[in-house]
């Protein structure tokens, strides 16, 4: 489903070039759940986003369901992510001036009739039927990333990036997120790529990739692999 070739990625850092990821090479295999692990500044978030196609290496590919990213325009690639590709953020990116439901309404807009009981049916199986007419501002931490779980699923995408899901809740919440967040991807069958510093959260996934200096030095099968 999800390819890396050598991947790099440069930045310019003053005068001298900051060399983020260094040639990363890996494979992840259609519905699997998969956690990127490492330390801080060793290239997680850049990672995620070349393989979710919001940023361009600096050399190598990026090869989705057989498509290299590469070869798409800017607006190819964003018909690529609207149609292939769901986001969850730490930050929620949550609109303030639409409900709960109209935030789960905006990747449907095109859908047609339909869209207001999908989007319904996917705020009841995250919990929030009954917040559906609330504003972000008047919900919590945890029921706003359970909105932004419901939006990233309207889609059905075929992959689910993720990152830092869990970082701005509590313990308990932040729980609760990731074993919803497991269970809709289980239920769909969704591959899943999550940026993570949770250890626990980390530990559910089917596989562990270590990014430590811009390389993946270590993969693990987790014992729910």
């Amino acid at each position: 489903m999800i390819e890396a070739r050598g991947l790099t990625r440069t930045f310019k850092s003053g005068s001298r070039p900051l060399e983020v990821l260094k040639g990363v090479e890996l494979e992840i295999s259609a519905g699997q759940f998969v956690a990127v692990a490492g330390p801080s500044g060793s290239g997680k978030t850049t990672l995620l986003g070349l393989l979710a196609g919001l940023d361009r290496p600096t050399a190598g590919r990026v090869i989705i369901d057989g498509q290299d990213l590469d070869a798409l325009t800017e607006d190819e690639r964003a018909r690529f992510r609207v149609n292939r590709i769901g986001f969850v953020f730490q930050t929620f990116h949550l609109l303030p001036t639409l409900t709960a439901l109209e935030n789960v309404l905006v990747p449907l807009e095109l859908a047609g009739s339909g869209a207001t009981a999908r989007a319904s049916a996917l705020l009841d199986r995250v919990g929030l039927g009954d917040r559906a007419h609330h504003y972000p501002v008047q919900l919590s931490g945890g029921e706003r990333q359970r909105v932004s779980l419901a939006r990233a699923f309207a889609n059905r995408p075929r992959i689910l990036f993720a990152d830092e899901p869990t970082g701005n809740l509590d313990r308990e919440t932040g729980a609760r997120v990731a074993a919803l967040l497991e269970q809709l991807n289980r239920d769909a069958g969704t591959t899943l790529v999550l940026v993570t510093h949770d250890g626990e959260l980390a530990a559910r996934a089917d596989r562990i990739l270590r990014l430590e200096g811009g390389l993946v030095v270590e993969k693990e099968r987790t014992d729910a692999g």
